[in-house]
């Protein structure tokens, strides 16, 4: 019994640290990047960094699913650190005067730029190739961790493109399927 004591004690000092490698951490922090308010220079970034795509989370502040999903999905570690290793992630305001510089070069604000990107509920999760091109978009909050990284390996892995038997692409829905079946 004495013997087994170290290791116990052991133990009862790593499990602080074992829960503190997996807290929440601060979505602005360790999620999104600071935004430029160039697009296009977002999009060269990526490029740069052999990124898959530029991630845009479109919110607003009264939003409480944007709120949900910034303190259950997008502050956990896992979802950062996959997505930071895929895509270059930001945020925009649909509300939001601040100016930036859209796709195009076109100079804009966050409220033009979203309203032109047909955004009409919040949360709103675009990617965009590295062109400037809208791949895929998810509006509303996911159902949680899960469903969001298979979001994001659903276009890292270029899903999106594959045809399925009928020769239609793979449409998020039925991935999404698949991954709870485990089918894949």
């Amino acid at each position: 019994m004495i013997a087994r004591l170290p290791v116990f004690v052991l133990l009862l000092c790593l499990l602080p640290l074992t829960a503190q490698s997996a807290a929440p951490r601060d979505p602005y922090r360790f999620f999104f990047e600071q935004s430029l308010g160039d697009l296009t220079e977002e999009l060269e970034i990526a490029r740069e960094e052999g990124k898959r795509a530029l991630f845009v989370f479109f919110e607003m502040d009264e939003c409480p699913f944007c709120h949900r999903m910034k303190q259950a999905v997008l502050s956990q570690p896992e979802v950062q650190a996959y997505f930071k290793q895929h895509f270059h992630s930001l945020t925009i305001d649909i509300e939001g005067d601040v100016e930036i510089v859209d796709f195009t070069g076109e100079d804009t604000t966050q409220k033009e730029f979203a309203r032109g990107q047909r955004v009409r509920a919040t949360p709103l999760m675009a990617f965009f190739d590295l062109d400037g091109e809208r791949i895929f978009k998810y509006v509303g909050a996911t159902a949680g961790v899960d469903e969001f990284l298979w979001m994001g390996e659903y276009i890292a892995e270029e899903i999106y493109l594959q045809k399925d038997d009928s020769g239609r692409n793979i449409r998020f829905t039925r991935y999404k399927k698949m991954k709870k079946n485990g089918a894949l």
